[in-house]
This record gives C-alpha cells, sequence and structure tokens, in this order.
C-alpha cells in the first residue's frame, strides 16, 4: 500500500548503490582520449534519445503515469470541491427548514442530499397510511445508507489509479535501472575497457528511468492521501446530513401524529 511507499524507495536505493559498487570494483584509467570520449550532452533528454528501447518504454511508462497522477488531482479536485459545497449547503438548509417538504424547496436539484430528501419524501409517500408505523424509519434509513455509499464509491473513482502509480512506479523505475547498468556491464565486456566512455552514460541513463519513477510515485502518493481525508470527510458530511434528514423525518411523523389526535 502506498504508506509503505518511503521503506521501498529506501530499498530502491539500496540497490542501486550495490550495483553502482560493482560497477566501480573494475579499475578505471582516465586517459585523455577517455576524457574526449565521454559524451558532452548528459542533458535528460539527451539520456532519453541514447537508451535503448526498453528503458525508453520504462520512462515514457513512467511519464504517462506523472500525466494521469496531475489529470487525476485537477479533475478529482474540482469534483471534490463541488460536492463538498452542495453538501455543506444543503446540510444548513436542512437544519433551518421547519419540516422535510420546506428542505425539499430549499435545496438544489442536484446533488447527494437533494437524492436522498427526495427518496425519504418517496418513502413517506408510499407509506402514507402507516406514517406511524416502526418500520418506516427503518426503510427510510436503509435509503439513506444506500444512496450515501453509492455517493461514497462515486467520488472515489479514479483514486485507485493512483495507489497503483504510487506503489508499481518506484519498480518501474528500479527495472529501467538494473537494465541500464546492464547495458553498461555489456558494453564494458564488448569494449573490453572499464574507461568513463564505456560506463558513463549507461549509468546515466539508469538513474535518470529511477529518477522518473520517484517523479511518479511521489506525487501519486501525496495525492491518493490527501483525497482519502478529503473523502472521508466528504462522508461524514454526508452522515450529517442523513441524520438531519431524518429529524426532519421524525418532525414531521410527530406532528402527523399529533394532528390525529387533535
Amino acid at each position: 500500500m502506498p504508506q509503505f511507499f518511503p521503506f521501498r524507495v529506501r530499498a530502491d536505493l539500496i540497490a542501486i548503490a550495490v550495483l553502482l559498487c560493482l560497477a566501480a570494483v573494475f579499475p578505471t584509467q582516465v586517459q585523455a582520449q577517455d576524457i574526449a570520449a565521454l559524451p558532452h550532452d548528459l542533458s535528460p533528454m539527451s539520456m532519453f534519445q541514447q537508451a535503448d528501447i526498453v528503458v525508453k518504454s520504462v520512462m515514457l511508462g513512467l511519464m504517462l503515469a506523472s500525466v494521469v497522477t496531475w489529470t487525476v488531482l485537477v479533475v478529482k479536485s474540482i469534483e471534490l470541491v463541488t460536492a463538498m459545497f452542495r453538501v455543506r449547503r444543503g446540510a444548513a438548509r436542512i437544519e433551518a427548514a421547519p419540516s422535510l417538504r420546506d428542505a425539499i424547496a430549499t435545496v438544489d436539484g442536484t446533488g447527494a442530499v437533494f437524492q436522498m430528501m427526495r427518496a425519504t419524501a418517496r418513502e413517506m409517500n408510499r407509506s402514507a397510511e402507516v406514517l406511524a408505523g416502526a418500520g418506516l424509519r427503518e426503510r427510510i434509513g436503509s435509503h439513506l445508507q444506500q444512496i450515501q455509499l453509492r455517493a461514497a464509491r462515486q467520488m472515489g473513482r479514479g483514486t485507485g489509479v493512483l495507489a497503483t502509480i504510487g506503489a508499481t512506479a518506484p519498480f518501474v523505475g528500479l527495472f529501467g535501472t538494473v537494465w541500464g547498468i546492464m547495458n553498461s556491464f555489456i558494453g564494458i565486456s564488448e569494449a573490453q575497457t572499464t574507461n568513463l566512455a564505456v560506463v558513463a552514460p549507461g549509468i546515466a541513463e539508469a538513474l535518470l528511468a529511477t529518477a522518473l519513477g520517484l517523479v511518479a510515485a511521489i506525487p501519486a502518493v501525496v495525492v491518493y492521501n490527501i483525497f482519502a481525508r478529503a473523502i472521508s470527510g466528504y462522508r461524514q458530511q454526508l452522515t450529517a446530513s442523513a441524520a438531519g434528514i431524518e429529524r426532519l423525518v421524525s418532525r414531521d411523523l410527530d406532528h402527523a401524529t399529533a394532528g390525529q389526535r387533535i
């Protein structure tokens, strides 16, 4: 799960350090021609272009995961802020309304709160002949609970991909790192030399894959945790609104019972 992400990053960094130490055990003699052969452009774009197809695929996948993370952040933020505004305004109007009918008239015709009130009113109309029955409150509570669960589930859509990115991106980046260092060792074997001109580009490409993995994973974990807390607060607001609706129903039933007695 995303909460164990720091421990996974630590394991990835340890693995990278071990691989770099293995590369360092070879004696390195840097001569003038070796320095001249070193690549002069080690920018991220240049390293991406020089990488092989496997490392390029890893980098492209991680960049796509990063784009998905920021897209989910923007879209879900707008959706969550809008839903929270509607729920809070609906809860305030429920508290101020003297009856369920008045509350329905003042609440906007969209959002989970309006759906809960409409479902409550529909159940009361269906049970008009037995309003004082003990089963009415149970049926209304069942409707309210189902609407709350459905609204919370809809709000949570899209956040699962953040957890997946946060959990897998470091390992995908580590795979690119291992593959790049393997290519460096293969280059050492084929060239039969251990100079920096052979080792440095592959090591740089490998470390770029790990960096992209962290760039994709860290925001995903942070955004996922933020949304998890925000959705929990949204569910609490829905619960408070449902409790207000149940109080309105209880008040309406008491008024109806008092009217029948009079």
